[in-house]
C-alpha cells in the first residue's frame, strides 16, 4: 500500500517537471522523496529510527538561547 502511494505521488509530480524541463526541482523532489521513502518504509518495518524533531531542536535551541540573550 505504501509503495502505491509513492507511485501515485511520482506519477502526479514528475511528468510536469520533466515537461517544463525543471531539472533542479526534479532532482530536489527525487532526493526528498527518496529520503521520505526510506524513513516511511523504516517506520512500517518497525526499525529504530531517529526522531526528526530532535534534530530540529538541536539546531534551534542554541539559536533561541542566543536570541533571548540579545533581546533581554
Amino acid at each position: 500500500m505504501l509503495s502505491l502511494v509513492f507511485i501515485i505521488i511520482i506519477a502526479l509530480q514528475v511528468p510536469p517537471l520533466v515537461k517544463r524541463k525543471m531539472w533542479r526541482e526534479l532532482i530536489s523532489f527525487g532526493v526528498l522523496l527518496f529520503l521520505s521513502m526510506i524513513y516511511s518504509f523504516g517506520l512500517v518495518l518497525g526499525l529504530p529510527l531517529p526522531n526528526p524533531a530532535r534534530a530540529v531542536e538541536a539546531v534551534f535551541t542554541p539559536l533561541t538561547s542566543f536570541m533571548q540573550k540579545v533581546l533581554t
